[in-house]
């Protein structure tokens, strides 16, 4: 392995977990896979360890590698996974990815530092809006099983934090979690079939129910103790999976149903069982206590009459609400719950209705002493539970490209006799067209017409869509993205399809139009947010869009951090979002809008990922304004939502950031803003030029990635319903940014998250200034201590070791020796900036965890370069594929933000 830094880092430092849940992998190891095993995997470990400490000599020992046969491998292979993912969860517990001042208490007492009193926090809070949404981007390559066997183990981790030796079953502690590992390292790690779109649904369903159904009620309880006051549920949580049917033909109105009604099932569950046990807890007695006539009301209705509760009058007005509550599951699921009511019970017409019962019962015990029985507590979260969640769970989204409107509007109108050639008009003429379309309630569809198999099923799409509206309530679906938006009749297009099933409908006697989703365009390209801010002005600026916003309050703009990475390269991309979000600020001031901005960001760097506390709070002052919706996908869901500890510490990372970026003062003066932003321009043309000219203007670069990396096999692998490819060619244009930044994060180039800045910052003449930015401007610190993780994290000496792969080796090493200068420019003109001697210096917690990593990574990397060359060579052994699948998941999994 190369030297990367210029200083030897210190020892590397193990937490107390990782040495405990490491020798019992070791113990597991030794067990059920034998001896032999256990000492060639002890012997690889640490001879690779003795390589990254820089043990004089080590770099000559053995490796140990070639020693083992392909058995071996597979099961070496998945040992140092396993070892990995108990080091995710070792490191989750001592909260290595918790960062000061991330929490809500911190960032209002901060705030009250700088004279924004609390107040102006929940006047802020009033009209805010949170919201991680979950996607099925694939970049997750374990199989759930493996991550339920992780948090049993986390489970049984916090009990032996709590002093425990036994579980409450009796069973030895550590026993327990032996056993726990001894069923990971027996459980099958990779997927034999391919993921169904009703597989992602039931995959996120877990994390709902286990992490975001219990974290929210019980974060916003905390809240209202910090903010002393019960703010309304800004924080929620959406959806693309059943939703998302861009480039993913198996998402059709079928699978939005089945997604809508599971959502329903797992809330109504929940409350179920939430009322069920209020029931037990709730034995107030007439004869001890007043209870209000509502009360009572809610207990003579409810229809149960057993004589043992004739005096428990709580008891009773919970039997009828569960028993309506059970009638409701019925109604929305078509299903009896688990645990079926006795009485009979009207369904709850809407999440409302629910919620005023469950307040009758909150008053009630409010009434008496000093209402702590209804101050909180079970019901107080229960009724949180309700307001959040509905009947729906998490809102929704549809997603399609407008490519696809495009031609399923064209073909309305032409069957319609309304225009025969939609498509062959210029934006001015399309504009006008659908314009006088929206102002009518005439469908252009119908039920007696033939249409093309994709124009039937997005009108089965939209029509479902208000099939659930109806049924579960306005809040199932708000939003419908449209990916490569890049005009304004993009947006008018998916008005005329809303439209066709009643979602929009034209003002009549006065009244704005309504529409009961929302058009979300989606920029994604550097040329695409550029074009924003004009194509956004022009939207607003026709009038039946402006009073349909106008009533609305706000409107979303989604920007893509995928695309435009893969398109720009990292500081371009960056730069060019944060413009966008700036310049869009005032053209929705000036539409009297709200501006609420979706981030399109994915896992890893080169994808957006990253701190998304720091990310937040480095947005353009005026660019939040208390409304954010971030997307989180692949393995970043397990990571941040997996057990309900990380769950509620990324909760309130996003919260406190968004109120930071919306009412804290800018940091830094408009002269220096000013003379920031100028740099920046000067940065990003120049690390675009670089990019551009290495992925897009090398000859033979695109033959070079894909023999390189492990592109053509990651493409093989189970891990989600979406294909690799836009379209079915070869070209980097239309691989989709997943596999394009996993693939390079495999071979330990991370090119995606660094490749262009160096060459940038080698070239800016004023080092005093980047310095000067680097250490006072949130926005470009925040960028390059994601860039600096990347680094990190790469090393071209493994990567070097994937040249032999590459059939042009005079072109793969003239390619690569580009790489390698433009990484190490990064890494010079990065510590210069930062005044650091290596990378991470400033960052000790996340250095220590990088470094534990490596020793357990270059292992794998060799193993898998060696099963590449065969695989390529045709070699048809089966071990030899599941051995390459096997190494991508458990690189991925040292990694942790590889997608």
């Amino acid at each position: 392995m190369e030297s990367q830094e210029p200083q030897a880092a210190p020892a590397i430092t193990q937490n107390p977990d990782i040495r405990y849940l490491g020798r019992l992998l070791g113990d597991v190891i030794r067990a059920y896979g034998g001896e032999k095993l256990y000492q060639q995997t002890e012997y690889i470990r640490s001879a690779s360890v003795d390589r990254a400490r820089g043990v004089q000599g080590a770099d000559l020992t053995d490796t140990g590698l070639d020693a083992l046969s392909l058995d071996d491998t597979l099961n070496f292979t998945r040992g140092f996974m396993l070892f990995s993912m108990l080091a995710n969860l070792a490191e989750d517990r001592q909260g290595v990815a918790a960062e000061p001042g991330a929490d809500v208490a911190s960032a209002v007492k901060r705030l009250e530092s700088q004279g924004v009193d609390r107040d102006a926090v929940l006047e802020l809070l009033a009209h805010s809006l949170i919201v991680p949404v979950l996607t099925a981007h694939p970049t997750e390559v374990r199989r759930k099983s493996m991550i339920d066997h992780k948090n049993r183990i986390a489970d049984l981790m916090h009990l032996k934090d709590a002093g425990r030796t036994e579980t409450a079953d009796g069973e030895n502690l550590d026993e327990a979690i032996f056993r726990q590992i001894a069923l990971l390292w027996q459980t099958r790690p990779l997927r034999r079939e391919k993921l169904f779109v009703a597989d992602e649904i039931e995959n996120v369903l877990a994390y709902f129910r286990d992490s975001f159904l219990p974290v929210l009620p019980a974060l916003y309880a905390r809240w209202e103790r910090v903010l002393g006051a019960r703010p309304q549920s800004f924080l929620r949580v959406g959806s693309w999976i059943g939703g998302d049917r861009d480039g993913n033909p198996f998402v059709q109105a079928p699978q939005l149903q089945y997604a809508l009604r599971r959502g329903a099932a797992a809330a109504i569950a929940y409350y179920l069982d939430g009322v069920h046990a209020l029931g037990a807890e709730l034995s107030l007695s007439t004869e001890l206590a007043h209870v209000p006539q509502a009360v009572l009301d809610l207990a003579d209705a409810s229809g149960d009459d057993a004589p043992s509760r004739k005096d428990e009058p709580y008891r009773r007005a919970l039997s009828g609400i569960y028993a309506r509550l059970a009638a409701t599951c019925v109604s929305l699921t078509g299903a009896q719950p688990a645990r079926p009511s006795s009485l009979k019970g009207e369904p709850y017409a809407s999440p409302a209705e629910l919620r005023h019962d469950l307040v009758v019962v909150a008053q009630g015990l409010a009434s008496e002493g000093n209402g702590a029985l209804a101050s909180g507590g079970a019901l107080g979260r229960l009724i949180r539970a309700v307001e959040t969640f509905g009947f729906h769970l998490a809102t929704l989204d549809m997603r399609q490209n407008s490519a696809v409107h495009e031609r399923v509007v064209a073909e309305l109108l032409k069957v319609a006799g309304v225009e025969d050639d939609y498509l062959a008009l210029d934006e001015y003429a399309r504009i006008a067209l659908l314009r006088r379309e929206l102002a009518n309630n005439r469908p252009l569809g119908s039920r007696f017409s033939a249409y093309s198999e994709e124009t039937a099923s997005e009108l089965a799409i939209v029509h479902a869509a208000a099939e659930a509206h109806q049924r579960y309530g306005p809040q199932c679906i708000t939003h419908y993205i449209i990916s490569m938006a890049q005009s304004v009749s993009d947006l008018l297009e998916v008005n005329i399809l809303l439209k066709e099933a009643g979602l929009w409908r034209a003002g009549d006697n006065g009244d704005p139009p309504h529409a009961a989703i929302m058009a979300i365009p989606l920029f994604e390209t550097i040329g695409d947010l550029e074009a924003a801010p004009k194509i956004m002005s022009a939207y607003f600026g026709l009038p039946e869009i402006a009073g349909v916003v106008k009533a609305r309050g706000h409107q979303e703009v989604m920007i893509g951090y995928s695309d435009s990475n893969k398109d720009g390269g990292y500081i371009t991309s960056t730069w060019g979002l944060y413009k966008a979000s700036q310049a869009l600020e005032p053209v929705f001031a000036e539409a009297g809008a709200a501006m609420q901005l979706f981030h399109g960001r994915g896992g890893a760097v080169g994808r957006g990922g990253g701190s998304a506390f720091a990310a937040i709070q480095a947005q353009p002052r005026g660019s939040v304004q208390g409304r954010i919706r971030i997307t989180e996908q692949g393995e970043v869901i397990a990571a941040k939502f997996g057990t309900r500890d990380v769950a509620m510490t990324n909760l309130e990372a996003m919260t406190s950031a968004t109120l930071l970026a919306s009412l804290e003062p800018e940091s830094i003066s408009e002269r220096d803003a000013a003379r920031f932003a100028g740099a920046m321009d000067e940065l990003s043309k120049n690390a675009f030029a670089a990019y551009r000219d290495l992925v897009y203007g090398t000859e033979g670069f695109r033959d070079f990635f894909r023999q390189l990396t492990p592109i053509q096999e990651i493409a093989g692998l189970k891990i989600g319903s979406r294909p690799a490819s836009r379209k079915k060619s070869t070209r980097i244009e239309d691989l989709r940014a997943i596999p394009w930044v996993f693939s390079w994060a495999q071979a330990r180039v991370m090119l995606p998250g660094w490749y262009g800045v160096g060459q940038a910052l080698a070239g800016f003449e004023d080092k005093a200034l980047l310095a000067d930015m680097a250490q006072h401007w949130a926005f470009l610190k925040s960028a390059l201590a994601n860039m600096e993780m990347v680094l990190a994290k790469s090393d071209l000496g493994i990567a070097a070791r994937y040249l032999p792969l590459v059939e042009d080796q005079d072109g793969a090493q003239a390619i690569f020796g580009r790489i390698r200068e433009g990484w190490q420019a990064a890494h010079d003109g990065l510590l210069h900036c930062t005044g650091q001697s290596r990378l991470l210096e400033k960052n000790p917690a996340l250095e220590t965890s990088i470094r534990l990593r490596l020793p357990y990574i270059e292992p794998l990397n060799l193993l898998q370069v060696e099963l590449l060359k065969r695989h390529r060579a045709g070699e048809e052994d089966p071990r030899i594929k599941e051995g390459i699948e096997l190494s991508i998941n458990a690189i991925a999994t040292a990694l942790r933000n590889s997608g």
